[in-house]
């Protein structure tokens, strides 16, 4: 796992940004693909899109500095120099949402329309920018001896060398993957707008609640469980009132 991708003279490419920036264009692009199907004005969907990859950064790298603020006390500009890694994805789905929220509602638009829309777009730009955090060797694992751990060697690489360590980044991958491939053979049984999403959110925060049994490096704590699980909980009940209750309020 190489934190560089490759070089072009004195220039890194930094595996982390490539991946990064290949799940964004890639969950923009299907976006744009469920607003055509859905016959919205798909042309929004970059524009929304972009607002809230810029907003989701902001907010990634925001929880992710509350969590680890000793990694800036000497360097404050090592804030800004998000392609070494660091982001935490919560709060990319709640800056991120909060900021393409804003924009649509600037344009007159409906809300859940939209973010059936984004819901399994986001979950398919995850399962690829999760790549990156395994190239970085961020958000990493727990010591394993299970046959799948992964041993980092690069001493560029965020996670601790020469040791098995769960993969967590590749569980992250995988689970949203498997929340895309839910939702697209799902997607047909649902005629109430926010269900899709509804259906997103819970799915993301099952498995995020799970998979954050797996990881090692510290998220902050609330009691029992870390600020990440915590968060998971807000999303999984946010997920039940837009699948289960809205509806019903609905009619």
């Amino acid at each position: 796992m190489n934190p560089v991708l490759f070089s072009i003279g004195a220039v890194n490419i930094y595996s982390y940004s490539v991946f990064l920036t290949a799940g964004c264009l890639l969950a923009m692009g299907w976006a744009m693909r469920e607003a055509r199907l859905r016959d919205m004005d798909y042309t929004l969907a970059p524009k929304a899109g972009i607002t809230a990859i810029v907003c989701g950064i902001i907010g990634a790298r925001i929880l992710y500095i509350a969590l680890y603020p000793q990694e800036f006390t000497s360097d404050i500009l090592n804030a800004l120099r998000i392609w070494n890694g660091g982001l935490v994805f919560s709060g990319a789905v709640v800056f991120g949402s909060a900021g393409g929220a804003m924009y649509l509602h600037g344009k007159h638009q409906k809300l859940l329309p939209w973010l059936d829309s984004f819901a399994p777009a986001i979950a398919l730009g995850q399962a690829v920018g999760r790549l990156g955090c395994f190239f970085a060797g961020c958000c990493y694992g727990k010591p394993t001896d299970l046959p799948w751990g992964v041993v980092f060697r690069n001493t560029d690489s965020l996670a601790p060398l020469f040791h098995p360590l769960h993969p967590t980044q590749i569980y992250h991958s995988l689970a949203g993957l498997i929340t895309f491939l839910i939702l697209l053979g799902t997607k047909r049984f649902f005629h109430s707008d926010g269900k899709i999403t509804g259906l997103f959110l819970m799915l993301f925060s099952a498995l995020r609640f799970i998979i954050e049994f797996f990881r090692a490096d510290y998220r902050g704590a609330i009691g029992p469980i870390s600020t990440t699980q915590f968060m998971a909980v807000v999303f999984f009940l946010t997920g039940i009132y837009l699948l289960f209750i809205h509806k019903k309020r609905s009619h």
